[in-house]
């Protein structure tokens, strides 16, 4: 029998990180998870936050679109990243409501990926289509079952038109607002979102791990001392791309094929992509990263 199971993913139980140094990207309240699943395979994980989500600056147009939700105008409701999800249920709080009871009982819900899914199903909200294959705008558009349906898609304010377009090749009606801003991080503190999305593997407290400037960072690449870093979004591998390449033997692993593509644009070499968009995927794509030749 091979080292490797059924989705071609390899167990953790003998540690195949061992030492090794890995450098994650997301902000700290954000990175507990995947650095928790690439201690439990051996690595040393170390923190470099280059993203952050503010609130959205035409607060008003996110609350009419809200209002709209709420009042059932909307067949489908998209959701392509947690961080949208923390951004409505800002928007409940100011309702004094749960997300989960704001929304009409007969609005459907599409989750991009396994992380956006487990934020909606955290906030009292079942989940009625995710793509089974590709977590990617592509992969909502290519699975669409809502067919000409009324749709709201809250989104980054860099979000890519990609999915907006599909949806309406699919002859939906979408209606786009922007949910949230994505920063440099740190946040504006006034304007970060400050809630914590409890349970879903994207929020949560903030690990206790040495966090690194980008300086400090560069360092350690240049140093042959980083066995990989990990790029969870585009916004991310920009940054990656401004502050720390080239990185020499520090091998690149993306999120999803919509983070591999932004990285191979900018002129990196992409190591490995996670076939799930869940902290066990990325770590088994780190694996493959630093076991390649």
């Amino acid at each position: 029998m091979s080292g490797e199971d059924e989705a071609g993913e390899r167990p953790l139980d003998k540690r195949p990180l061992e030492g090794r140094r890995v450098l994650v990207t997301r902000s700290p309240e954000r990175s507990g998870p995947l650095t928790e699943a690439l201690r439990l395979a051996g690595a040393v994980p170390l923190l470099l936050p280059l993203t952050a989500a503010e609130r959205a600056p035409d607060q008003a147009a996110l609350d009419d679109a809200f209002e709209a939700l709420g009042a059932g105008t909307f067949e489908w409701l998209v959701v392509s990243s947690a961080t949208t999800v923390l951004a409505l249920k800002e928007k409940a709080a100011e309702r004094a409501v749960e997300l989960g009871d704001w929304l009409p009982a007969g609005t459907r819900v599409a989750a991009v990926g396994p992380a956006s899914r487990k934020a909606l199903e955290a906030a009292g909200i079942g989940v009625h289509f995710e793509p089974e294959q590709e977590h990617s705008a592509a992969g909502i558009v290519n699975g669409w079952p809502g067919g000409p349906a009324h749709v709201l898609l809250p989104q980054a304010d860099i979000a890519a038109p990609a999915l907006a377009q599909g949806l309406a090749a699919k002859g939906a009606r979408v209606r786009t607002v922007v949910a949230y801003s994505t920063v440099n991080f740190p946040a504006e503190p006034a304007r970060r979102l400050g809630a914590e999305l409890d349970g879903t593997g994207t929020e949560g407290t903030a690990p206790a791990l040495p966090l690194l400037t980008p300086a400090e960072a560069k360092a350690e690449i240049d140093d042959g001392a980083l066995a990989a870093v990990v790029a969870a979004s585009p916004s991310a591998v920009r940054r990656i791309g401004t502050t720390l390449a080239p990185l020499g033997s520090c091998r690149l692993v993306a999120i999803g094929p919509a983070t591999g593509a932004e990285a191979e644009a900018l002129g990196l070499v992409v190591a490995a992509t996670a076939r799930e968009a869940t902290p066990e995927g990325l770590v088994a794509a780190v694996i493959r990263a630093v076991e390649a030749p």
